[in-house]
């Protein structure tokens, strides 16, 4: 007979809509700082995944997660959707940063290359985004996810959309 452990995990989070009703009304910047101060709550998904600390400035943001079990695919591994969830936010926040109040994007595209398993004893994984280009419409950036060894364990690109927000008077 195999023994096993029951594990669980309960998390919370505030009302999306309240933080959304702040976009367009602040700058991209002013908004992820207001989210590190703890002024407006972070997204769900930053709950959901566990992910920890972030730190942002204009054209560059990072983000950090303790690898858990609870991360995991069939092979014992860190899924690839926790990775790319977290290249994808440091990639597109890093857009945010750079945009002024009014205007808004959406990611077009997310081009993950994964370099290297990651599991618990990866440590500490730190993405940091950067904006490569920013025109009036698009921008490209990438991130750098890395373990707790400084090694690169995955590599993203992403494109994203810009756009006037129509935001209440």
């Amino acid at each position: 007979m195999t023994q096993t452990q029951d594990r669980s995990r309960t998390f919370t989070w505030a009302d999306p809509a309240a933080g959304a009703a702040h976009v367009g009304r602040r700058s991209g910047l002013e908004l992820l700082h207001a989210m590190i101060a703890g002024e407006l709550a972070a997204p769900p998904i930053m709950h959901l995944i566990d992910m920890a600390r972030m730190e942002a400035e204009e054209g560059r943001v990072a983000v950090e997660l303790v690898p858990q079990e609870f991360h995991y695919n069939p092979l014992g591994t860190v899924h690839g959707g926790v990775i790319s969830t977290l290249l994808d936010t440091a990639a597109a926040c890093s857009v945010h940063t750079t945009l002024p109040a009014g205007v808004g994007y959406t990611s077009l595209d997310l081009n993950v290359k994964f370099l290297r398993p990651v599991t618990v004893a990866s440590g500490l994984l730190r993405c940091e985004g950067t904006v490569l280009q920013r025109g009036r419409r698009t921008a490209l950036a990438e991130a750098r996810l890395t373990d707790g060894r400084g090694r690169l364990v995955a590599h993203a690109t992403s494109t994203c959309l810009l756009f006037p927000l129509d935001t209440p008077a």
